[in-house]
């Protein structure tokens, strides 16, 4: 008796769900995504690129290089060695033009927010998976010793079927190399391992990182932990000899809900509770009252105290507080080098237990008119240790600890916040700031690409922007050409003169001149400059205190005399006609040629190669004066002169 169909078709149906299934088993749980053969030989870090998609983006334009795209990608970091790798950093070399708007599982290691413009390629950091344990120590739980960071953003001008993929891709931790990666259709991967030549760390009993150099460092230490909050305290060191902020402004990104509740050693610059009314924070908190709580911004702004308030018993009364921002460089006064505050942050879901400890990310921090710092991302630390405060011989630790490493970077062309002008005895002109030294002004009429034009020394006392009749005159009676539109004034807000007053057989001597043009007063300036050819011969410096880095080669520190650290802010001249006058303070400085045989100061090598004001870099000029340029005669010269002219008038009287 045949079977019916209908039976036939069941029996065919349930073995293909069988055979399916069998597949599915042979599978044997293996993770999705991009796996190269490639993966399975490596012993050191694997590391994928994988470009998933693209769509145009509005507006849509004719010219190819300039469309927009919105593109997905996927990149993997993980770890196959049979050891933990701390704190993984990758590099991808993105080449077109790309914007960043997102990353699942790392952060800009720069701190720059997004959209980030990443276009000449960027570093991402991991968060809140820092680390990537071991294959061995996990059973091989691929979400221990592997992180996916799922990408969006924007390319440029690049189209289908052409893929956009990056430049290349590398492991930045120390002592890995990373050969040159393979590329397949939208896919890219390397396997990066260990240098055998790198010099190891020495061991430590820890399981976390050393402490990093910065030239500014901030440590992130927990000091007590609950369940649903924790105190923290932040120390700010300023490491480096010619680093300095002023009214410092620390900022940072909470990522996982977190809210300050109260601080004591500074204070947010935005105390508005609507913030937290309208937070995730209350769904959770509903019965907590708000209007005490210091800040519910995701990016908080921090400020210090001002130096009144540092015995307040509420907010005030901890070590290195209330000096309203300052910052000197250890070189000055090491224990105004330091800041800390302290305050008390609450969490929310799923971070409720004591050991859900996240720092911040995205740390910034910047002051007035002081060096720009880029800040790392926060790595783990050995917990920070504390003398008792009692005085026994016993020591406490932090609960946690982390470390941001910042370091200063130089200015960027023409964003400077000072600049320089040189002049000297055997030149009768000056040579003023680079055009557009600290930014271009608004005004239409200068040209921003000319370069700076000779003045005459009177000139410097007189603001950038009413020059240019000086400038036309001063070219004029030498004679020399001018451009039909003048260059753009400098805009910078210091200047700082350095004059060649002589030159003599055993040494020579120059001026340095600080100008303050703006409505703020300088407490405790500093300046510093380099000066290769002659720091060697320095000697001594008259109106300020001078001496010699031996940390920073042929650097020469200058600071105000006691009482005499002010350099004042700008002044109204005698009747409103008058020009606005600078705050000036200078000083004359001695070198001698003995320590520096050969040292040509008519060629230039009497002038700085860097200067810097209060940490910051300062914009050198275009040039330095020449000597023989049809302008005055060297003094050396004179004294010659003047004794043949002694010379022919007694052989004028002899002969009659």
């Amino acid at each position: 008796m045949p079977l019916p169909r209908s039976l036939l078709l069941a029996v065919f149906f349930f073995s293909i769900l069988i055979h399916v299934d069998v597949l599915a088993q042979d599978y044997d749980g293996e993770d999705e995504g991009y796996h190269p053969k490639s993966e399975d030989t490596c012993n050191g870090v694997f590391l994928t690129y994988t470009f998933e998609s693209r769509a145009k983006e509005f507006p849509h334009v004719k010219n190819a290089s300039a469309q927009a795209y919105a593109f997905k990608s996927t990149a993997t970091v993980l770890n196959t060695m049979t050891e933990d790798l701390m704190a993984w950093k990758m590099f991808i070399g993105f080449q077109h033009d790309e914007i960043l708007v997102s990353a699942s599982g790392a952060v800009i290691m720069d701190g720059t927010d997004y959209p980030a413009s990443v276009g000449n390629g960027t570093s991402l950091s991991g968060y809140p998976q820092a680390d990537l344990q071991n294959s061995i120590d996990t059973a091989g739980d691929m979400n221990q010793i592997m992180v996916t960071i799922e990408m969006t953003g924007t390319q440029f001008g690049v189209k289908s079927p052409a893929v956009p993929m990056p430049k290349t891709i590398k492991l930045m931790n120390d002592g890995f190399d990373c050969p040159k990666p393979t590329r397949t259709a939208s896919h890219m991967f390397v396997c990066c391992v260990k240098n055998k030549k790198h010099k190891k760390p020495k061991p430590t009993e820890s399981r976390f990182l050393p402490r990093q150099y910065g030239d500014l460092t901030i440590a992130y230490d927990v000091l007590q932990a609950y369940e649903t909050n924790y105190m923290a305290q932040v120390t700010i060191d300023n490491n480096s000899p010619l680093g300095r902020l002023d009214n410092w402004n620390l900022t940072w990104e909470w990522k996982r809900g977190e809210f300050i509740y109260s601080m004591k050693g500074a204070y947010t610059l935005r105390h508005d509770f609507s913030d937290c009314i309208y937070s995730d924070a209350a769904k959770y908190y509903k019965d907590l009252d708000f209007s005490p709580v210091m800040s519910c911004e995701k990016k908080p702004i921090i400020v210090d105290l001002p130096p009144e308030r540092a015995n307040d018993s509420q907010i005030g009364r901890l070590p290195y507080c209330c000096k309203n921002g300052t910052l000197l460089p250890p070189t000055m006064d090491i224990s105004k080098s330091k800041a800390i505050f302290q305050m008390q942050v609450y969490k929310i879901e799923p971070d409720l237990n004591r050991t859900a400890l996240y720092t911040p990310q995205n740390f910034k921090i910047v002051g007035f008119l002081n060096p720009e710092y880029k800040c790392g991302p926060p790595i783990r630390v050995s917990p920070m240790e504390f003398p008792d405060p009692t005085g026994l011989m016993s020591t406490s630790y932090a609960m946690a600890s982390w470390q941001v490493a910042c370091n200063i970077t130089r200015p960027e062309a023409k964003k400077s916040r000072c600049c320089v002008t040189f002049s000297a005895y055997y030149n009768d002109s000056v040579v003023p700031c680079s055009t557009c030294a600290c930014g271009c002004p608004e005004e239409a009429s200068c040209n921003p690409k000319a370069p700076s034009v000779l003045l005459p020394p009177e000139a410097l006392l007189i603001p950038a922007e009413n020059r240019s009749a000086k400038a036309r005159a001063w070219a004029q009676i030498n004679h020399t050409p001018l451009p039909k539109r003048l260059p753009c004034w400098d805009t910078c807000g210091v200047s700082i003169n350095w004059h060649i007053m002589s030159n003599y057989r055993s040494g020579w001597t120059a001026r340095i001149t600080l100008f303050n043009w703006r409505d703020y007063t300088f407490k405790n300036w500093f300046a510093a400059v380099r000066i290769p050819k002659a720091y060697k011969g320095y000697e001594n410096v008259y109106s300020f205190n001078g001496t010699k880095l031996p940390d920073i080669n042929n650097t020469i520190f200058l600071q105000g005399l006691p009482y005499m650290n002010y350099l004042l802010p700008q002044t109204d001249g005698k009747s409103p006609d008058d020009f606005k006058l600078p705050g000036k303070q200078q000083s004359v400085i001695s070198f001698k040629k003995k320590a520096t045989p050969g040292i040509n100061i008519m060629r230039g090598d009497g002038f700085p190669t860097r200067v810097f004001f209060d940490g910051e870099e300062c914009a050198l000029p275009d040039t330095i004066p020449r000597a023989g340029d049809g302008h005055r005669p060297p003094v050396a010269v004179i004294p010659t002169l003047m004794a043949a002219v002694m010379v022919f008038a007694l052989l004028m009287d002899n002969f009659f």
